[in-house]
């Protein structure tokens, strides 16, 4: 056998095998390997993380609490009978009764659904003023940045909490969606300048790449740009930031409930619930250590869910 046909043999039988030395050559003959992205570098690594799944779990059934909360208790939240003051477990109401004889527990998952709502359309409202705004800084630059930045630094240094109580003792409805509204208004205005700070660092580095520059030199409008090649850049650490700030909302919104600021009754909230089981609680603590936990159990998901996300997203942290 010539030494041709000897290399030529080699090659096939490494070719059945699916074994090449060239890079980026077929793992299979005709079947050509993926090139590796960010997302699926990501996404490898969450998968060997036990703190992403026990969070995603906990995402999920609190979502599943919200949407159908009647997957999870039977009872109906506002069946209250005060002959069953401060009972004990019986029946479906695991944890007992509350002051006003309702179930506990049922109280504490139809509670998910408003405290959920206000904190993910709060991250909403938040994300799409943070991506308008810290686009628009971080790729005009030069004064129109200089403008927008002071504002970011403005709001920032105004307390949450405090800016929260003074706006919402202007509402005087009574109505539940009002106060919804009223609520998750208040905390977007007030809680989008470490998005749009992220949003704005992500947008100056994308707006330096050669296909940015390749796009302008081809014509491109700054609208198209800003829609086409940097907003996919910009999205994805502003969703890690917005998964985080979103367990801040709820607990925004249950603090703002307990102090009698947020929502009201006959609103179903668990701070609602932790305010009225704070003041009787010396005849029970399970009205107010259930929603309680309820409570810190979902802001800690979502946080431990976008560290791990934000994590998996950072290549200097692999």
């Amino acid at each position: 056998m010539s030494d041709f046909e000897t290399v030529a043999a080699s090659e096939n039988q490494a070719a059945r095998r699916g074994v090449s030395g060239e890079p980026g050559a077929p793992n299979q003959v005709g079947v050509p390997q993926k090139p590796r992205s960010l997302a699926g570098d990501a996404w490898r690594d969450l998968r060997r993380k036990p703190i992403f799944w026990i969070s995603l779990t906990l995402v999920v059934l609190v979502a599943a609490m919200a949407a159908v909360p009647a997957l999870f208790t039977a009872n109906d939240p506002r069946d209250c009978v005060l002959s069953r003051q401060h009972a004990g477990p019986s029946g479906g109401a695991i944890f007992g009764y509350d002051f006003q004889g309702c179930d506990t527990y049922a109280r504490a998952v139809y509670g998910a659904r408003a405290s959920l709502l206000v904190g993910a359309l709060s991250a909403l409202l938040t994300g799409l003023i943070a991506l308008v705004i810290g686009m628009v800084a971080g790729y005009f630059g030069r004064w129109v940045d200089a403008v927008l930045s002071r504002v970011i630094d403005i709001v920032l240094g105004i307390p949450l909490l405090l800016a929260a109580i003074v706006l919402l003792k202007r509402v005087a409805s009574d109505s539940s969606a009002v106060r919804i509204a009223a609520v998750i208004f208040v905390l977007a205005v007030l809680g989008w300048t470490t998005a749009a700070r992220v949003v704005r660092s992500s947008v100056i580095t994308a707006k330096e790449q050669d296909y940015v520059a390749a796009a302008r030199m081809l014509g491109a409008s700054n609208g198209r740009i800003m829609w086409r090649h940097i907003l996919p850049n910009a999205l994805a650490p502003a969703i890690v930031v917005l998964t985080i700030a979103l367990g801040s909302f709820i607990a925004a919104e249950a603090t703002l409930s307990f102090l009698g600021i947020g929502l009201k009754a006959p609103t179903i909230s668990w701070g609602i619930d932790i305010d009225a089981g704070r003041v009787h609680m010396r005849e029970s603590a399970t009205p107010l250590v259930v929603p309680s936990a309820f409570l810190a159990l979902t802001v800690l998901a979502f946080i431990m869910l976008g560290d791990a996300i934000r994590d998996a997203f950072d290549p200097k942290l692999r």
